[in-house]
């Protein structure tokens, strides 16, 4: 099943921090990393915080999404995430953004990702990855919902690090 999931930072060794997802992803049990976009640079959205790393990685995974999802809340918790302050700060953030073609709605667990169609920051680098991807309930592609995404000073940081 091919996933897509949205890695930032924007605390500490934020480049180090998102070449440590991607490992980990590479390591876990049934998920294999086929692709990483960029890494763009982004204004934060919510209170006043440094600015994001943000990138998209692509996966082929046979995890269900509840399964996925505990793999990237490990990561998060590998890399020192505290959760407090809604859209706060933070030293990794993992979002799985589409599983496969369909919807998927269970407590603690929405999928497509519910700002999705909304978040620039996260887009640009999925529609860089997958630009014709159909975003089940959203009404268009990666690359059409970017195009109608508000505006972000959002600009390529270089390329995803090992």
């Amino acid at each position: 099943m091919r996933a897509f999931v949205a890695v930032g930072s924007n605390l500490g060794d934020r480049w180090g921090f998102l070449a440590a997802a991607g490992r980990r992803l590479r390591a876990a049990p049934g998920v294999a990393v086929v692709r990483a976009s960029r890494v763009w640079d982004a204004e934060p959205v919510g209170p006043a915080q440094p600015r994001y790393l943000n990138a998209v990685l692509e996966l082929e995974t046979a995890l269900r999404p509840e399964a996925l999802l505990r793999t990237l809340l490990d990561a998060e918790r590998a890399a020192g995430r505290r959760r407090g302050v809604r859209w706060g700060a933070r030293t990794l953030d993992l979002d799985l953004l589409v599983h496969g073609g369909r919807a998927v709605r269970l407590p603690g667990l929405e999928v497509p990702h519910p700002e999705l169609a909304r978040r620039r920051f996260v887009l640009a680098p999925l529609a860089e990855l997958a630009p014709d991807l159909a975003i089940p309930g959203a009404g268009g592609t990666a690359a059409s919902l970017l195009a109608r995404a508000p505006p972000l000073d959002l600009r390529v940081a270089g390329a995803y690090p090992r």
